[in-house]
């Protein structure tokens, strides 16, 4: 982060080419490890260029940063936490409906949910322009999945890529929320570890 010019106090602004999937790791990933002051640009790339806003090929030259990451600035769970979070809050799986009932599994070699967890589609917290869904709209899908602020939430995905869109999605709604991390890909390696197959 230093390299890429990241100053302690500085306004960081990440964006991908669509709809933030990306991005929003990098979002929780500097916000997990100090940074405060972290936007995403909502729709992307695309969204600028469609806006009509400048762009460029040159490479900027970038004077180096400040900032040291410290770990533990937003919650975190582990294999165990995630399953006590389906056990007695919402852990919400924001993988595709048939990763999740475990029909397909393109990229691990066990397919299924964790126990007790609720599937919430990361492509649901955007509309068709990639833009994040309004605050409103989100409190809304989150609520009817039962993740409201007076719950315990949590979300994973398949490697917690897709996961920290989910959590982006949740702190735009007023939900606080923790992310698995490890996720899916962590969850199997532990064959000892229960596996569900349907809705």
């Amino acid at each position: 982060m230093r390299r890429a010019g990241v100053r302690q106090g500085d306004l960081v602004v990440v964006y991908d080419d669509a709809d933030a999937t990306a991005a929003a790791r990098a979002w929780w990933t500097l916000r997990y490890f100090g940074h405060d002051r972290v936007r995403v640009l909502d729709g992307g790339y695309h969204a600028w260029v469609d806006a009509g806003r400048p762009v460029t090929t040159e490479v900027p030259t970038v004077r180096e940063g400040d900032f040291t990451a410290a770990p533990g600035h937003l919650p975190l769970l582990d294999a165990d936490g995630a399953l006590a979070v389906a056990k007695d809050g919402v852990l919400l799986d924001a993988r595709a409906p048939e990763r999740y009932r475990g029909e397909i599994e393109p990229v691990d070699p066990v397919a299924g949910h964790i126990p007790g967890a609720v599937n919430a589609p990361t492509h649901g917290n955007v509309g068709v322009d990639g833009r994040f869904l309004p605050a409103g709209l989100l409190r809304e899908r989150f609520a009817g999945l039962g993740a409201t602020d007076a719950a315990e939430v949590g979300a994973y995905c398949g490697s917690g890529v897709t996961a920290a869109h989910e959590i982006l999605a949740l702190t735009i709604a007023g939900v606080p929320a923790a992310l698995y991390a490890g996720s899916w890909s962590d969850w199997i390696t532990d064959p000892a570890r229960p596996v569900e197959t349907s809705d």
